[in-house]
């Protein structure tokens, strides 16, 4: 493989990347309201291509958040407990909003670099035809 596809295919594995994160933020961001909902967390991992040397990235593994559930006052809620509370989701919605714009932004920038090199390789092979 040449530089222009390796830029390519690494701009790639994080546009894959972030459109996942941008999937589970989206997940978070809908059962924020559901009760016992825990927020999904998602890692990313990093991986040598050895035939290109080229860094790719991928998401990792999704886990749970553990921190504590939000409980509310809600005694005729089916799911009260002998108190009357209910265990809401610990999403937090400003925490989802600026995790789903930085996934967005990330995005735009692979996808620049994408369009970036894909535009220096269209020039290349206009040079060449000449």
């Amino acid at each position: 493989m040449n530089s222009f596809e390796n830029s390519m295919n690494a701009a790639a594995s994080g546009m894959r990347a972030q459109g996942f994160r941008m999937r589970v933020v989206s997940e978070n961001i809908a059962n924020v309201d559901t009760p016992g909902y825990r927020r999904k967390l998602l890692s990313f991992n990093t991986a040598m291509d050895s035939a290109s040397k080229v860094s790719l990235v991928s998401a990792g593994d999704m886990r749970l958040d553990q921190s504590a559930l939000e409980e509310r006052y809600n005694p005729s809620h089916p799911m009260a407990d002998e108190n009357g509370n209910v265990q809401m989701s610990n999403v937090k919605l400003m925490v989802e909003m600026a995790d789903g714009r930085e996934a967005s932004r990330s995005y735009e920038a692979n996808l620049a670099t994408f369009q970036q090199a894909r535009q220096m390789y269209s020039s290349l092979l206009d040079i060449l035809k000449r």
